[in-house]
């Protein structure tokens, strides 16, 4: 059954694509299946549901800044034999979440930190959470460019207020005036509050490094972030260094370099 002209228009103007985009397939089930009129109904008003979800859904990866693929399908633990995949499953479900506290994660160059903490904020986003991911230069840099047009106290509610924030390369470059400032400002206010994720080369022990001009100020906002912290470690082979090439067929090679006679 097509919809008629009349309930295309009606459906399109409740904005109930979903019910317009599967009317057709769930008519003839509910022929088929001999369904009452409160189930076929129930079934049409599913399908709505589900496509505003999927919607929502595109919205939320889309604001959060993700590269593409960055999942925790796509994370190859098999380079990582001494990370604990349970653990990262288990921090998938978005308990750190609703414990407001932070995930830190350390190591060097080219293990996967910011792929695995963006794959954390995949799984967050697909639970209905809203995420934003920056790196620090770029975070710092729209806390300055707001201060700078007066509306610095607006931006800086809107990010402690995001469920998940994601600050990737942390320590990359060392925090100057006012940007150890901004940094403190934000991790207080999302400080048992709101959930972060923080990626840095730098081994724990040498984060406060990143306040070199106020120390005491970097103690203050590192004590925030580890209070309840979740710490991982990623050890491993950089996922950039190429691999080696295979060992040539010295058979092949021998027969290729075989010098033949006339």
């Amino acid at each position: 059954m097509n919809p008629s002209p009349e309930l295309n228009t009606t459906l399109k103007q409740l904005r109930l694509s979903g019910v317009l985009d599967s009317l057709e397939q769930r008519n003839r089930q509910a022929i088929d299946g001999q369904l009452a009129y409160t189930e076929f109904l129930a079934m049409l008003l599913h399908d709505e549901v589900a496509r505003r979800d999927q919607k929502k859904l595109r919205t939320r990866l889309a604001r959060a800044g993700f590269a593409m693929g960055k999942t925790l399908e796509t994370f190859d633990f098999d380079r990582l034999p001494n990370l604990n995949r349970t653990h990262i499953h288990d921090l998938a479900t978005g308990r750190y979440i609703d414990e407001k506290v932070a995930i830190l994660i350390a190591g060097p160059t080219g293990t996967g930190k910011s792929h695995l903490a963006q794959a954390l904020g995949n799984c967050a986003a697909r639970q209905g959470r809203d995420v934003v991911f920056a790196t620090q230069t770029r975070l710092l840099n729209s806390l300055q460019a707001a201060r700078a047009t007066g509306t610095y106290e607006r931006k800086l509610k809107q990010l402690a207020s995001v469920p998940v924030l994601i600050v990737d390369d942390f320590a990359l470059k060392p925090l100057r005036s006012p940007q150890d400032e901004d940094f403190h400002d934000l991790i207080a206010e999302r400080y048992e509050t709101a959930a972060t994720i923080l990626t840095s080369n730098l081994d724990f022990s040498e984060w406060g490094d990143a306040f070199a001009g106020n120390r005491i100020l970097g103690a203050a906002t590192l004590d925030r972030l580890r209070h309840g912290a979740y710490r991982i470690v990623l050890d491993g082979d950089s996922f950039r260094t190429p691999r080696p090439l295979p060992e040539p067929d010295q058979t092949r090679l021998a027969k290729s370099t075989k010098k033949t006679h006339p």
